[in-house]
């Protein structure tokens, strides 16, 4: 195996859960930016993956009827599989670990449940979780017909927002001592839009709807100050991903139907204050993740069974490099320590 910082860790859908992927994958940067796989953990079904903030531990949604959530310990590089417990939920598709590590939070997309395990100090699972079921509906019977828990992202603010698409609104909740449902409820989006992903920063967030193909962004006190379509290209659009870059400057947006990934400059003032500047092929189909390291971008095109290499070139992803292969990809982490 290798060291340092130059791994990444592959999530996607195996035999069983959907997909043909052999589980969860390790691997090596070369110096060009491409990919060499240099390690497979079999695990059912890991479609999205977090790593603790401090410790060489890893965690991983297994997309199961009957969810569950798996930790790795990841010193050597290698995922050695550590333990596996109940997501909570049905179907769980995102986890995330707070800051101080001591809470793991799991968006359970088939009933709509965020779960939050306490974590120990060694990043193990200690205690039973706390369950936040969820109730509601949106206007698209084939998409909303019940609550659908898509991310969990806990807020520079000491909040937990986890966005439901099928009900149409950002969950919040309080960490202070017993964590529970913020006491000022849901965040409502504009209906029908399938909020999946969001990010901070800059005092605002940026939503996107994976149903309505937009991003929205709201200020800190959760006020729309506008939306813009991901992308520019003709026909449907299922927003998948967003991240803001390092500097603050963009906002990237992966987007399924098209097939590109969007660069959206955020320029702030007044409105939503979004330009959309560039628009990239991904490189295969279906970029359901992405991540950026080392100066590239590795997208996950999930109905492609690769990971794609682009480069990032003045804070545009310009494709570059050869793909690796992986069954499924669903989800790209740099490995963080």
């Amino acid at each position: 195996m290798t060291s340092g910082d130059d791994l990444l860790y592959i999530g996607g859908y195996t035999p069983g859960t959907g997909g043909s992927g052999p589980g969860l994958t390790a691997a090596r940067r070369r110096p060009d930016g491409t990919l060499e796989a240099v390690a497979e953990t079999a695990v059912p079904g890991p479609s999205f993956l977090a790593a603790h903030p401090a410790l060489p531990v890893l965690y991983a949604v297994l997309e199961e009827e009957q969810g569950a959530v798996a930790s790795f310990v990841t010193g050597s590089g290698r995922p050695e599989p550590s333990a596996r417990v109940p997501s909570g939920g049905s179907h769980p598709c995102h986890l995330a670990v707070d800051p101080t590590g001591a809470w793991l939070a799991v968006a359970n997309y088939g009933d709509g449940t965020l779960a939050l395990r306490p974590l120990d100090a060694a990043g193990g699972f200690a205690g039973e979780a706390l369950l936040f079921p969820h109730h509601g509906h949106g206007p698209d019977s084939g998409r909303q017909a019940g609550p659908h828990a898509h991310q969990a992202v806990f807020g520079p603010d000491g909040v937990l927002y986890v966005s439901d698409l099928g009900t149409d609104e950002i969950r919040r909740y309080t960490l202070a001592g017993r964590p529970a449902p913020h006491p000022d409820g849901p965040v409502p989006m504009a209906p029908g839009s399938g909020p999946r992903h969001l990010a901070w920063h800059g005092g605002r967030w940026y939503v996107a709807g994976e149903l309505d193909g937009t991003v929205a962004v709201y200020d800190d006190r959760w006020r729309c100050l506008g939306r813009v379509p991901a992308s520019g290209a003709a026909g449907p659009n299922q927003v998948s991903h967003i991240e803001i870059s390092a500097d603050g400057r963009f906002a990237y947006v992966g987007n399924r139907g098209p097939d590109t990934v969007s660069v959206l400059e955020l320029g702030g003032g007044a409105g939503p204050g979004v330009t959309r500047v560039a628009e990239v092929g991904c490189g295969g189909r279906w970029p359901r993740h992405f991540a950026r390291a080392g100066g590239y971008m590795y997208v996950a095109c999930e109905r492609s069974g690769v990971v794609t290499v682009l480069e990032m070139r003045d804070g545009i992803p310009v494709p570059a490099g050869e793909a690796c292969q992986v069954g499924s990809p669903t989800c790209v982490l740099p490995r963080p320590v």
